[in-house]
């Protein structure tokens, strides 16, 4: 199966002087080791996140233990909490995607790469193009099985979203595959984990889980071959509301799909 990224956090009680108050720590093994956000700022008044507290900055350390630091300017923010960490390029370094936010044009997803012990922003997708718009990401991996890595994204996840591809291809980040009619977020929550990577079908190629518009019907789907293509939906018990979760819980090869609902916790097994 294709990698995706995996995300492991440290506890927020150990957050560094200058961090976001709600960030998590990202923990890398290549040469980012942590990465979490920076400089807190009132400057956008989105509020999607549960405040109007956002990142002015991002930090990591390398596996020397030194520091680097990239700001922003004061027309943008960071509209995240988690900085995740994935080798968009194949070349065994990782790169970080995080949610890029324009006062003036919203959303969109950036790719902050290492370069000479600096951070620096490799490559964007186009912004959304209105002010109060964000994007969550689902994560990233080879979706549609060409060998190259695509980012997920939901574009408006709170009216109508659209499920995004995006391939980096120089400087920018270009819509490859896109599908209407997804939310993985509730405005004003912190929980940004309403989606899953996973191979639900063992053919090797990553797909993806994750709610319809309403949040009422949880959706695996496949884009393997360049195609979208539902491998299985279900109706939810009630509204979901926990990080959507994929594990193998019964050793038996395949991942369970483990969710939280207003009626409780549920485990779906997929079956071929």
């Amino acid at each position: 199966m294709a990698a995706a990224v995996l995300l492991k956090t440290a506890a927020s009680a150990s957050l560094p002087p200058d961090a976001l108050p709600d960030t998590q720590i990202t923990i890398g093994t290549a040469n980012i080791r942590k990465a979490w956000l920076v400089r807190p700022t009132k400057r956008y008044g989105h509020g999607v996140l549960g405040d109007a507290i956002e990142a002015g900055g991002i930090a990591a350390e390398w596996a020397d233990g030194s520091t680097a630091t990239l700001v922003l300017d004061d027309s943008s923010v960071f509209e995240d909490r988690v900085p995740r960490l994935v080798d968009m390029n194949r070349d065994g370094r990782d790169e970080v995607l995080v949610v890029r936010s324009y006062l003036n044009a919203g959303a969109t997803l950036a790719v902050i790469e290492e370069y000479a012990g600096h951070l620096q922003i490799a490559a964007m997708a186009a912004p959304i193009g209105l002010p109060n718009r964000w994007l969550n990401p689902v994560g990233a991996a080879d979706f549609d099985g060409d060998g190259r890595m695509e980012a997920a994204v939901v574009i408006t996840p709170h009216i109508g979203g659209t499920l995004q591809l995006y391939e980096w291809r120089g400087d920018k980040l270009i819509e490859d595959h896109a599908k209407h009619g997804f939310s993985n977020h509730a405005m004003g929550s912190r929980e940004l984990g309403l989606s899953a990577i996973t191979d639900l079908n063992g053919d090797g190629i990553a797909d993806i889980v994750v709610p319809d518009a309403g949040r009422s019907e949880l959706i695996g789907l496949t884009f393997a071959g360049g195609s979208y293509r539902e491998l299985f939906r279900r109706r939810l018990e009630g509204r979901l509301q926990t990080a959507i979760k994929a594990a193998d819980l019964d050793a038996d090869g395949r991942a369970e799909i483990i969710y939280g609902t207003s009626a409780g916790v549920a485990v779906l097994r997929i079956t071929p």
